[in-house]
């Protein structure tokens, strides 16, 4: 009854903002810390106060739909039932029927298990059920690359990682301030970051294609801000350490090449000493 409610009450909601032609905002559920739903039915996030920071320069008010999973969300766009997503990664795909503002934050997506066990690589884990976000952008990048993974959708990272401590996946691949987040709010615990992925979340403003005015307004409130201004809501949301994770693996590299360099320094310094101290001929 409950979910019947919530359909009935966006499906309402839908209909009465096309007609008062008011922007048509669909947020996420639970994708802390960029936008997640508050017990008291509101929506909160880093891309919510970007959006709060800009939205004075659109021409039309913002009314905020009931908060969805992303699948839910991209379907309800691509019918045209919705005018504004925050939190997006420009995808082939999504681009069929969204436009994009440039990011207004980057972070990596990483690959999480359990605390019991080894750090592993993705390549390591064939034939393993590991849980990855529903419609996200990486879903098609990971299934892409990593096709002998058992991969289970799940509608969002604390879903996956909350499948994780049950025991339900091997791993889980999510976006490292996501899990970052869960982990500061004491709804994940006992697992660890075990590799970055190679692939990135450069999250923007997607808008309906059809609405190249919304577009070009979003863009212009994100280059109109100020850099203190940006980097204080980032910094309220994402530990800064956070997105400067490297793993095991790369940081031994960059030892390993900053050696190889002093080596090949300390070669180059005998050399030149021998030959100042050789005798003239």
């Amino acid at each position: 009854m409950k979910h019947l409610l919530t359909l009935l009450w966006t499906c309402f909601t839908i209909a009465t903002a096309g007609a008062a032609g008011e922007i048509r905002f669909a947020p996420e559920k639970d994708y802390g810390p960029f936008v997640s739903e508050t017990a008291a039915g509101g929506v909160e996030g880093l891309s919510i106060d970007m959006l709060d920071a800009i939205k004075g320069g659109l021409d039309s008010p913002v009314l905020t739909l009931p908060a969805q999973p992303l699948a839910t969300i991209l379907e309800a766009a691509r019918r045209g039932d919705v005018d504004l997503i925050s939190s997006l990664r420009p995808t082939p795909e999504r681009s069929a029927y969204l436009a994009f503002t440039s990011p207004y934050v980057q972070v990596p997506a990483v690959l999480v298990v359990r605390q019991s066990l080894s750090p592993a690589q993705l390549s390591d884990l064939n034939g393993q059920r590991v849980a990855v976000g529903k419609g996200y952008a990486v879903e098609a990048f990971v299934r892409k690359n990593y096709p002998l993974v058992d991969w289970q959708a799940v509608p969002d990272d604390l879903t996956g990682l909350q499948g994780l401590m049950a025991g339900q996946y091997q791993a889980v691949v999510a976006d490292i301030a996501s899990v970052s987040h869960s982990l500061r709010q004491q709804q994940v615990k006992g697992v660890q970051v075990a590799q970055t992925i190679g692939f990135d979340y450069p999250l923007s403003f997607a808008y309906r294609k059809t609405l190249p005015q919304l577009g070009r307004q979003l863009e212009t409130g994100l280059q109109r801000l100020d850099p203190a201004t940006r980097r204080a809501i980032t910094d309220r949301w994402i530990d800064p350490e956070t997105l400067r994770f490297e793993d095991v693996r790369r940081t031994r590299l960059r030892w390993a090449g900053l050696v190889l360099a002093l080596l090949a320094a300390a070669a180059l310094a005998g050399v030149y000493l021998y030959q100042r101290k050789k005798p003239a001929r």
